[in-house]
C-alpha cells in the first residue's frame, strides 16, 4: 500500500518519547503511524485536527 501523506515531528520530542517506551507500546505507535500514512480517510480516534491551528494534528495511540 502506498503512502497518502507524510508525517513530520517537531524537534526531537517524538524520538525522545518513543525511545522511552517498551516494545509493546512501540509496536502500537508504529502501527498507528502506518495507518495514518496509508489510509485516505483516517478515523478521528487515531488522528484529530487541533482547533484554531494550521495543519497541526494530535495522534492518538490505542
Amino acid at each position: 500500500m502506498s503512502n497518502k501523506r507524510e508525517l513530520y515531528f517537531y524537534k526531537s520530542y517524538f524520538e525522545e518519547f518513543y525511545e522511552e517506551q517498551n516494545k509493546k507500546v512501540k509496536t502500537k505507535i508504529l502501527w498507528t503511524l502506518r495507518i495514518i500514512q496509508q489510509l485516505d480517510r483516517v478515523p478521528e480516534i487515531y488522528l484529530k485536527h487541533l482547533k484554531n491551528t494550521a495543519g497541526i494534528y494530535e495522534i492518538r495511540v490505542h
